[in-house]
C-alpha cells in the first residue's frame, strides 16, 4: 500500500477486497495503516469507521492478538480528543465476540437435535458407533459438539474480554467503561460456568489495582481518593464477591472481601447501608463455608444491625433474620474463647478477620450472645428459637436436656435457613450435657450417657439431612476433644466403660452454668449473704424504722430517677443537636462535593476545549502546510511555463511535479542574471552617449553665459520697480476707504452706547435676582447640609466609642497575650542563655586548647628561627673570613708588572684577575693583594669570588663586607653600599657603592694611557647574566 493513501481510500479497497472473498488481505491493508506515521495525524471522524471494519475483520478471523494491536494503537490516538469513540469500538468488539459465541450455541443445538432426529431406531438407545467413541473419548454428543462449535468462539470472547481490560487499565477518562466490561466478564464466567477464567481474572484486576500507586504519575491516572472513582471500584468488587459466591469459590470470594475491606479504608465517606448489608451477608456465608462459627455469627451481627438501621423489612423478614442472629450466636462452640497463649499465627488470622468485620475486639461467643440480647432478638424470633436459647442458655437439666431439645431440632431440620447449623447446634449441646454432668457426678456411666443423646439419634434417623449417629466412639471422641481444648477436666476407664470428671478448684475456667470452680470463687460472696440473711431473720427492723428508711430509699429512689431523667432529656438534647451538627456538616460536605465536581467538570471542559482547539490548529496548519505545497507545485508549473515561453528550458508542464524545484528556480535566477548584464550593458553604453553629448552641450554653452546674465539683471530690475509702484497705488487706495469707513460708522457711536447702557442694566437686574435665589437655596442646603453632619457625628461618636471600647478590650487581650509571651520568650531566652552560655564555655575551652597548641607550634617556630639564623650567622661568618683572606695585603704588589702601569679596567678577559682595588691587571703570582685591605669589594662589574656570590644563585644576591659585624641584615649592608656611595659620588652613571679613595684609585678618573710596550685597556661591557650562571 501506499504510505500516503487517504483513510478512505484504504476503507473502500478493504470494502473491494471484502466483497471479492479476500478478508485476509483486507485486514492486511487495514493493519498496514496503522503501522504508518500518517496514521496519528488523521481525523477521528475518519478512523473510527476503519476501526470498526477492522474490528469487525478480527473477530471474523478470529485474530485477537491483531485486534489488540489495533485498540492499543486506537486508544493512543484517540484518548486525549474523543473518549466516547474508544468506548463505542470496545463495545462493538465486546458485542461481535458474544454475538459470534451465541450463533455458535445455536449452532451446536441444531447439530446435537439433527443427531437425534437421524436416529432410525428409537429403541436401539446406543449404536456401535456411539458406544466405541464414548469409550474412547468419555464425552457425550453434545460435549464434542461444543467443543468442536462453542469452545473456540467462547475461548475468544474470554481473549476479547482480557483485551480489553488490558486497553482500558489505568485511565481516568477510561474508567467507567474498564468498570462496566469488568461487570460484563463476571456475567461471562458466571454464565458459562468458566471457574479457572474467574480466577484469572480476579487476579487480572487485582494486578491492576496494585498498579495504580505506579502509574500515579502518569496523565489521565486513577486516583483512589475521588469518591466516584473509588464507588466504581467497591461496585465491581461487589459484583466479583457476587459472583465468587455463586460459583461456590470460596477462596476467591475471601479475596475478594479482603480487596473490598481494603478499598473501605480508602473511603472518605462511609459507604452505602445496602452495600455494607451485602458485604456482610457474603461474609457470613463464607465463613460459614470455613467452618469459622464464631465469625459467622459476629458476620450475622453486623448484618442484622445494618438492615434495622436501613429499615423496610417486614415483621416476618426481621424475625427470620434475628433468628438467624441468634442460632448462629448458640451455634457457637462452648470453648472457643481468646487463648493468650495461642500461637501468633491463630492471633494473626483472628485479628485479620476481625478487621474484616470492623470490629476492635475479636468476637467471643458470651459477647455475641450479650449483643443479640441486648438487640431485642430474642422477642422478634421464632418460638422454636427461643425455646432452644431458653434450654441451652438458661435450664439446668442434664438428664432431660437431650429429651427436652430433640423436638426442637426436629423442627428446625425442617426448615432449610436452619439446617446447616444442626451440626454446630448438636456439639454445643454436648457440651452442656457434659458440663452439668461434671457439676451434680464425680462419674458417669458411658452407657448412661448413650441412653441420654438417644433422643438425638432418634432425631437423626428421622431427619432428611445426612447427621451423626452418637455411639460409644464418637462420644469417646467428643469429650477427649473436649478435654483436649481445656473444656473439661476428666478421665474414660475403659475397664469399667465410664467417664471419671476431675475439678480443679482454683482453675479460671469458667462456663454459663454454675460449676465448681464457680462455687469456690465466690465462696466468701455467699458467706456474706447468707450471714446478712441470718442476721435480718435473728433481729428483724422495726416496722416505723422500716417505713421510715423505705421511705427514704424511695425519696432517694425518686430523686435518682429525676436526676436520670434530667441526664436522660440533655442527653437526648445533644444528640440530636449532635445529628443536627452532622446533618449540617454532611450538606456542607455534599456542597463541597458538589463544588469541586463542578470545578473538576469545568476544568475537563476546559481541557478538552484546549484540546479541541489544538486538534483545530494543528489541522489548520495541515491545510495550510497542503494548501503551501499545492501553491509551491503551482509556482513551478508557471516558473516552468515561463522558462518554456522565454524559450530557455523544454519540459512538460503536465509532468512538472517530477521536477526539481530547485532546478528551475536556478535556472529562472540563471536567465535573469544573464538579462541583468544585458541590461547594464545597455545602460552602460546609453549613459556613456549621454555624458559625451552633455559634455558638447556644456562646451557651446560656456561663451553665452555672460550675456545671458546680464540680461536677466535688467529683466529683474524691471519687474521689481513695476512690482513697487503697483502696491503703492493699491495702499492709498485702502487707506482712503478706510477713512470713509470711519465717518460713516461715527454717526452711530450715540446709539450704540444707549444701547449698550440699556442692555447692562437689564443683565445687573437678573443677575442679582439670581444672586438672591441662589443664597437662599445655599442657606438651605447649609442647614440641610448642618443637620446631616451633626448626625453623621453623633452616629461617627457612638461607633467610635463602641470602636474604642471594642479597641480597650483588644488591647487588654493583646497586652495579656503579650505578657504570657513575653513569659513564655523569657523562659526561652534563659534557657538560649544557658546553652548558650555552655556552648560558649565549651568554645572557651576548645579556644584554650587551640591557643595552647598555637603556643606550642609558635615555640617550635622561633625555635627552628633562632635555629636557622645561627647557621646563617655561622656561613656568614666564614664566607666573611674567606673574603678577608683574599682580599689580605701582599708585599711588592707591582714585581711582576712592567716600567710603564697599565690603565686601570674595571674588567679585564681571560686569564687575568681584576682586583677590587684599582682594577689593574695582575699576574697568578700577584693576585688576592690590594692597596688597603680596609676597602670593600667594587661591585661595579669587577670580578668577584665565588663565595662572595653564595647568595645570588638562591635569589638572595648576599654580598659579605670586609669589617660588617656578624650577623648582619641585608637592609643593613644596603644602607652601608649607600653611605660608601654618597661618600665616593656617582661614577659611569652607577648607584653601585664604589672602593674609598687610595693609592690606586686615582688612576681611576684619568684617561687611559698607551703602554711603553704598546698595550691598550679595553673598557668593560655591561653584559647581563642571568642568575644561576653569576
Amino acid at each position: 500500500m501506499a504510505p500516503f493513501t487517504k483513510p478512505e481510500t484504504v476503507l473502500k479497497q478493504a470494502e473491494g477486497l471484502i466483497s471479492v472473498g479476500q478478508t485476509h488481505a483486507a485486514l492486511q491493508s487495514l493493519t498496514e495503516m496503522f503501522s504508518s506515521k500518517r496514521f496519528r495525524n488523521t481525523a477521528l471522524s475518519s478512523l473510527e469507521p476503519i476501526m470498526l471494519r477492522f474490528i469487525q475483520l478480527c473477530v471474523d478471523l478470529r485474530k485477537g492478538r491483531t485486534a489488540k494491536d489495533g485498540l492499543m494503537q486506537y486508544k493512543n490516538i484517540a484518548q486525549n480528543s474523543s473518549v466516547q469513540s474508544i468506548e463505542n469500538v470496545i463495545k462493538y468488539f465486546i458485542q461481535l465476540a458474544d454475538a459470534k459465541v451465541t450463533e455458535a450455541q445455536e449452532k451446536a443445538n441444531k447439530a446435537v437435535a439433527l443427531l437425534t432426529t437421524d436416529i432410525d431406531d428409537l429403541e436401539a438407545s446406543e449404536t456401535p458407533e456411539s458406544i466405541l467413541l464414548g469409550a474412547v473419548s468419555g464425552d457425550q454428543s453434545k460435549d464434542r459438539t461444543d467443543r468442536a462449535l462453542v469452545t473456540p468462539w467462547l475461548k475468544f470472547l474470554w481473549e476479547a474480554y482480557r483485551t480489553a481490560l488490558e486497553t482500558l487499565k489505568n485511565n481516568n477518562r477510561l474508567e467507567t467503561i474498564y468498570q462496566q466490561i469488568a461487570q460484563q466478564a463476571f456475567k461471562f464466567c458466571l454464565k458459562h460456568i468458566r471457574k479457572v477464567e474467574f480466577r484469572r481474572l480476579c487476579e487480572t484486576l487485582r494486578l491492576h489495582l496494585s498498579n495504580v500507586a505506579k502509574y500515579q504519575g502518569q496523565a489521565h491516572s486513577i486516583n483512589l481518593s475521588d469518591p466516584d472513582t473509588l464507588q466504581h471500584h467497591l461496585d465491581t468488587r461487589f459484583a466479583q464477591l457476587n459472583t465468587s459466591v455463586e460459583l461456590e469459590l470460596w477462596q476467591e470470594a475471601f479475596r475478594s472481601v479482603e480487596d473490598i475491606h481494603n478499598l473501605l479504608n480508602l473511603a472518605k465517606k462511609a459507604p452505602r447501608p445496602a452495600m455494607m448489608a451485602n458485604y456482610y451477608e457474603k461474609l457470613a456465608k463464607i465463613f460459614l463455608t470455613s467452618g469459622s462459627a464464631l465469625f459467622h455469627a459476629a458476620a450475622w451481627s453486623r448484618y442484622f444491625a445494618v438492615i434495622r438501621a436501613m429499615g423496610g423489612k417486614t415483621d416476618e423478614e426481621l424475625s427470620k433474620l434475628a433468628g438467624l442472629v441468634l442460632v448462629s450466636a448458640l451455634a457457637v462452640p462452648v470453648g472457643i474463647e481468646q487463648d493468650e497463649n495461642a500461637p501468633e499465627e491463630t492471633k494473626g488470622r483472628n485479628a485479620r478477620l476481625t478487621s474484616l468485620l470492623g470490629l476492635t475486639k475479636t468476637p467471643t461467643r458470651a459477647t455475641l450472645l450479650k449483643d443479640a440480647l441486648s438487640r431485642n432478638t430474642l422477642k422478634a424470633s421464632p418460638p422454636a428459637i427461643q425455646q432452644l436459647h431458653q434450654i441451652l442458655e438458661v435450664t439446668f437439666h442434664p438428664l432431660t436436656i437431650c429429651s427436652t431439645i430433640a423436638p426442637v431440632l426436629q423442627n428446625l431440620s425442617s426448615d432449610p435457613t436452619y439446617s446447616p447449623y444442626l451440626p454446630l447446634l448438636h456439639k454445643v449441646l454436648l457440651s452442656r450435657l457434659f458440663n452439668q454432668l461434671s457439676q451434680v457426678y464425680s462419674g458417669v456411666k458411658i452407657s448412661h450417657v448413650l441412653e441420654l443423646v438417644a433422643p438425638l439419634n432418634a432425631q437423626s434417623s428421622t431427619a432428611t439431612t445426612a447427621t451423626i449417629v452418637y455411639d460409644h466412639a464418637h462420644i469417646e471422641a467428643f469429650v477427649m476433644a473436649c478435654a483436649q481444648r481445656g473444656e473439661l477436666r476428666l478421665r474414660v476407664d475403659h475397664a469399667q466403660g465410664s467417664i471419671s470428671f476431675e475439678s480443679d478448684g482454683f482453675s479460671t475456667a469458667s462456663f454459663s452454668s454454675t460449676s465448681p470452680t464457680t462455687l469456690i470463687r465466690t465462696r466468701l460472696t455467699r458467706l456474706a449473704n447468707a450471714l446478712e440473711t441470718s442476721l435480718s431473720y435473728l433481729s428483724p427492723a422495726e416496722p416505723q424504722k422500716a417505713a421510715e428508711a423505705q421511705q427514704a430509699q424511695f425519696e432517694t429512689l425518686l430523686k435518682a430517677v429525676n436526676d436520670e431523667r434530667s441526664r436522660l432529656a440533655l442527653h437526648r438534647t445533644l444528640v440530636s443537636r449532635r445529628s443536627e451538627l452532622l446533618t449540617e456538616l454532611t450538606v456542607r460536605k455534599e456542597k463541597e462535593e458538589a463544588s469541586r465536581k463542578a470545578e473538576q467538570a469545568r476544568k475537563e471542559k476546559e481541557e478538552e476545549s484546549r484540546r479541541q482547539a489544538e486538534l483545530a490548529k494543528r489541522r489548520e496548519r495541515e491545510r495550510i502546510e497542503r494548501e503551501l505545497e499545492n501553491m509551491r507545485i503551482d509556482e513551478t508549473k508557471k516558473l516552468a511555463q515561463t522558462l518554456i515561453e522565454k524559450g530557455t528550458l523544454k519540459v512538460d508542464v503536465e509532468n512538472i511535479a517530477a521536477l526539481d524545484s530547485d532546478k528551475l528556480l536556478q535556472l529562472q535566477v540563471e536567465q535573469l542574471d544573464k538579462e541583468k548584464r544585458d541590461l547594464n550593458e545597455r545602460l552602460r553604453i546609453t549613459a556613456k552617449r549621454i555624458d559625451h553629448l552633455e559634455r558638447a552641450f556644456r562646451k557651446d554653452e560656456k561663451p553665452l553665459l555672460a550675456q545671458d546674465y546680464a540680461n536677466q539683471q535688467t529683466t529683474d530690475k524691471v519687474t521689481y520697480e513695476q512690482n513697487r509702484e503697483t502696491l503703492l497705488k493699491q495702499s492709498k487706495q485702502q487707506h482712503t476707504e478706510d477713512l470713509a469707513n470711519k465717518k460713516r460708522l461715527g454717526r452711530m457711536m450715540g446709539d450704540y452706547q444707549a444701547k449698550r447702557l440699556e442692555i447692562a442694566g437689564r443683565q445687573e437686574d437678573e443677575l442679582r435676582k439670581r444672586r438672591e435665589k441662589a443664597k437662599a437655596e445655599m442657606e438651605k442646603e447649609k442647614a440641610a447640609r448642618r443637620n446631616a453632619i451633626l448626625k453623621k457625628r453623633e452616629e461617627e461618636n457612638r461607633r467610635n466609642e463602641a470602636e474604642e471600647r471594642q479597641r480597650r478590650e483588644e488591647e487588654e487581650e493583646r497586652r495579656r497575650q503579650e505578657e504570657e509571651l513575653e513569659a513564655e520568650e523569657a523562659r526561652r531566652r534563659e534557657e538560649e542563655e544557658a546553652a548558650r552560655a555552655a556552648e560558649e564555655q565549651k568554645k572557651q575551652e576548645e579556644e584554650e586548647k587551640a591557643a595552647a597548641a598555637r603556643k606550642a607550634r609558635e615555640v617550635e617556630r622561633q625555635k627552628a628561627i633562632e635555629e636557622a639564623k645561627l647557621k646563617m650567622q655561622r656561613e656568614e661568618e666564614a664566607i666573611a673570613r674567606r673574603a678577608a683572606g683574599r682580599t689580605a695585603p701582599k708585599e711588592n704588589p707591582d714585581a711582576w708588572r712592567r716600567s710603564t702601569p697599565a690603565t686601570p679596567r674595571s674588567e679585564s678577559p681571560a686569564p687575568r684577575t681584576p682586583v677590587a682595588g684599582g682594577g689593574a691587571y695582575r699576574p697568578p703570582g700577584a693576585r688576592g693583594t690590594t692597596t688597603d685591605s680596609s676597602l670593600p669589594p667594587s661591585t661595579g662589574g669587577g670580578y668577584r669570588p665565588p663565595q662572595a656570590r653564595e647568595g645570588e644563585g638562591s635569589g638572595l644576591r648576599r654580598t659579605v663586607l670586609p669589617g660588617a659585624p656578624a650577623g648582619e641584615s641585608w637592609r643593613d649592608r644596603e644602607k652601608r653600599r649607600e653611605e660608601a656611595a654618597a661618600a665616593n659620588g656617582p661614577t659611569n652613571g652607577r648607584s653601585s657603592p664604589k672602593p674609598t679613595p687610595g693609592p690606586s684609585s686615582s688612576s681611576q678618573t684619568q684617561k687611559p694611557a698607551e703602554d711603553d710596550d704598546g698595550f691598550k685597556p679595553v673598557p668593560a661591557k655591561q653584559v647581563w647574566k642571568p642568575r644561576h650562571a653569576r
